[in-house]
Order: structure tokens, then C-alpha cells, then sequence
């Protein structure tokens, strides 16, 4: 069966599609929103531990700033819709933010469903038209514009915009269908590998810490003597290696790296104390608490299991007492702490990403409109792209700026 012509038909309803299709609806033009899934918005429900990381509470430049030199390519989806518009969206829609101590930007009710509701009310205000349950199985170009088939149906649009996410949480149907459709059109397609994804190392002690959070962890991710990566912020030790914002945010340079058992996660326990000052608290601390155990004289400043971990690691038994505590001892202890490196084995994969780096080059789309260089009236926006950022609500703010110009774009 064909279906009516649609000045635009948008693929993907997800955080960057849903706004895509709300917009160019908003603009007066006949959209219809494709959706593979029984419902949309499935990751975004999923996203945050469920609460939805909207964005982060800073300025377009510091959006810009935290994806690196790839941020420039935001520039434009951030003049169209800045990170005041997008917190405004959802205050407007009845959705209260709260800002909490690291940056980040929450729905006051914690709940990501009030957030993916506020979108679905916002659009179907717009007049645009949802479908679920009809995955895109063909797109073809066909004069005046493209040919989308699905199971159900073949459509007609004037202009297309993907918006298909990448290969991060594959359950919630992101699996990477975008690529090929992208590639059929002569698009580079930069390799999908998983971002802002747990590390797993070779240690067997690490599981015996599952469940221990340190809050303030500097880790770098070493290539012999080279850093590849480094961050700073909470840890999370699991039953597989580590997890947590700080280590989400330098994986990338693991499942980036073509041998990634090669690597070595150094990590720095207080890096807010330099090692002079901690031997010298050390040698004062034992002195005077002679008849405790080290590991209790430890956890004033690191957890109590996670100090007691670390000490066979500075050849010192889990057991010591402080006393006689001589200086070649202190020296591994504070070693151990500031220096404590642990072999890296891989990433937990795109099963446990949060994001996907790689995707449509972004050499071949232009920035100030979200159009493809290569088969005009085909537009791009969301994590299809080759743009990744940081943990903090950052991808959630490239998702809604890139799918607001893209609708905007195609509706001109």
C-alpha cells in the first residue's frame, strides 16, 4: 500500500526525533514519525538510572567545550535551541528541574517517564503524526524526494531525517540500523564502538569491593608510560572491574584502543592529598594509634574494605597494626593508594554503553542545518553521528539541539 506524501518523515522516536518531528510539525508542515517499537522514547526511560540526565547546567560554550574539538559541529544545533531553551521546554511542559552538586540537570520528580511524556505531549500539540511498531526496512530516493518502506506500508517524503541512534543499549532497539541507510547514500560511516561504558579488569580482588563507592577518584588510562585518558570524580567497584562517572568517562580510550588488554587503569585514591603529605599524616597517624589496625587508621580516608584490599598490594597484610610502621612500608602503602594500577581486560560492551562513539562522519553533514553533503533532503541529528560527549547530560543536550535544527531545516 502507498501512503499519502509527508513533507517530512522522520526515523527514530527517540530524544533527538521526537524534537526533530515536533519542530517541523510546529512549522507547519505534515510529519509523520516512525517508530520500530511498540512505544517511543525507550531509552529515555531508561537513561539516568531512570530519572533522565536532561542536560548539564552550564552555557552553549560549555557544551561546545566538553566534547573536545568535535563540539564546533554544535554550534549551530545549540543557537537553534541552547540548553536555557531546552530546561524552558520542560518547565513549560510542566516539568520542574533541579540542579545537582556535579552539574547535572534532573526532573525534580526524578522520574524519566514525566520527561518523555512532556515530549509526547508537546508533539502531539504539533500535529504531527506517530507510528509505532513500523520499523524502516528500505529508503530510497524517488523524485520529488524518498520512498520509506515498512511492513505495513510504502511512504512518500519530501524530506527525510534519521535519527536511529546508534548501538548503546541495544535493548531498548537501538541496534545501528541507521548506518546502513546512511552508507546506501554514500555516507562514511566512522566505526560504532561503546562509550561511556563499564571497565573490566583482571584483578580478582576487585570483587570482593562490589558495591564500594569512593567519591573522589582521579583514573587515567595508560598505554605503557603514555596517558590516553584521564578524569576525575566517583567510583564504583563491581563484581567485573569498575564502573561509575569517572570510569565512563575514560572508556571510550579503552574500547577505542585495538588491544585494550594491553592497558593499565592507574588509579589515585585522595587526589587531593600530594604523596608527601600523606606519608607524613601516615607516619603521624600510626605513630599515634599504634594499637590500631592500619586498615582502620586508613579508612578516616578511604573506605574501610577498600583499604584493606589495597594493602596486600603494598605487601602489608590486611591485618597490620600500625605500630612500627617503618618508612619503606609507608612508602608502598602511599604507592598503593596514589599509583594503584589494575589490568585492563575490555568494556562490558554496547549491552552496558550509555552512548556510542563513532557513527555518520560528521564531515559529510552540514552543521548548519543538520543536512547530508551527500543526497539533499536527507538530515541527520542524534547519536547517528559521529559525537559523543561526556557523562553530565551532555549527549541528552546534542540530542534535543541537533533534532530541534534538523525539524527546522528540513521544514524551511
Amino acid at each position: 500500500m502507498t501512503d499519502a506524501v509527508w513533507d517530512v518523515v522522520v526515523v527514530g522516536a527517540g530524544a533527538a526525533g521526537l524534537l526533530a518531528a515536533t519542530r517541523a510539525a510546529e512549522l507547519g508542515r505534515h510529519v509523520l514519525l516512525l517508530e520500530k517499537n511498540r512505544r517511543p522514547g525507550v531509552k529515555i526511560l531508561m537513561s539516568g538510572g531512570t530519572r533522565c540526565n536532561i542536560t548539564h547546567a552550564t552555557d552553549n560554550r560549555g557544551i561546545v567545550a566538553a566534547y573536545g574539538p568535535p563540539g564546533r559541529f554544535l554550534h549551530s544545533a545549540l543557537a537553534a535551541l541552547s540548553v536555557h531553551d531546552s530546561i524552558a521546554l520542560f518547565e513549560t511542559e510542566g516539568v520542574a528541574t533541579k540542579i545537582e552538586e556535579t552539574g547535572k540537570i534532573f526532573p525534580v520528580s526524578n522520574k524519566a517517564a514525566d520527561v518523555l511524556e512532556a515530549l509526547l505531549r508537546r508533539l502531539h500539540r504539533s500535529g504531527a503524526t506517530l507510528a509505532t511498531e513500523q520499523p524502516l526496512t528500505a529508503l530510497a530516493a524517488r523524485e520529488p524526494g524518498f520512498a520509506l518502506t515498512t511492513p505495513h506500508r510504502v511512504v512518500s517524503a519530501r524530506c527525510v531525517i534519521l535519527t536511529t541512534g546508534g548501538q548503546s543499549y541495544p535493548g531498548s532497539g537501538t541496534t545501528g540500523d541507521g548506518y546502513a541507510l546512511a552508507a546506501a547514500f554514500g555516507h562514511s560511516i566512522i566505526p560504532p564502538r561503546p562509550a561511556l561504558v563499564p571497565i573490566t579488569v583482571a584483578e580478582p580482588w576487585i570483587g570482593s569491593l562490589r558495591g564500594v563507592t569512593v567519591p573522589d577518584v582521579n583514573v587515567r588510562v595508560m598505554e605503557g608510560n603514555r596517558a590516553l585518558a584521564s578524569a576525575t570524580g566517583s567510583l564504583l567497584f563491581a563484581h567485573f572491574g569498575l564502573s561509575g562517572p569517572v570510569i565512563l568517562d575514560v572508556s571510550r580510550a579503552v574500547s577505542g584502543h585495538d588491544s585494550p588488554r594491553t592497558l593499565k587503569l592507574e588509579l589515585d585514591l585522595l587526589p587531593g592529598l600530594k604523596e608527601t603529605a600523606l606519608d607524613e599524616s601516615l607516619r603521624v597517624e600510626t605513630a599515634v594509634e599504634g594499637r590500631k589496625l592500619l586498615a582502620a587508621v586508613l579508612a578516616s580516608r578511604i573506605p574501610r574494605r577498600l583499604a584493606e584490599a589495597v594493602m596486600p598490594v603494598a605487601n602489608l597484610a590486611a591485618d597490620r597494626k600500625s605500630a612500627a610502621l617503618s618508612k619503606p612500608d609507608r612508602q608502598r602503602l602511599v604507592a598503593a593508594i596514589k599509583h594503584l594500577s589494575l589490568s585492563v581486560t575490555g568494556t562490558l560492551g554496547f549491552g552496558k554503553a550509555e552512548v556510542t562513539a563513532g557513527g555518520v562522519s560528521l564531515d559529510e553533514v552540514d552543521s548548519r542545518t543538520m543536512q547530508s553533503k551527500k543526497m539533499p533532503g536527507l538530515y541527520f541529528a542524534g547519536e547517528i553521528l559521529d559525537l559523543d560527549g561526556p557523562i553530565g547530560g551532555y549527549n541528552f543536550q546534542a540530542a534535543w539541539s541537533t533534532g530541534w535544527l534538523a525539524g527546522q531545516s528540513a521544514a524551511e
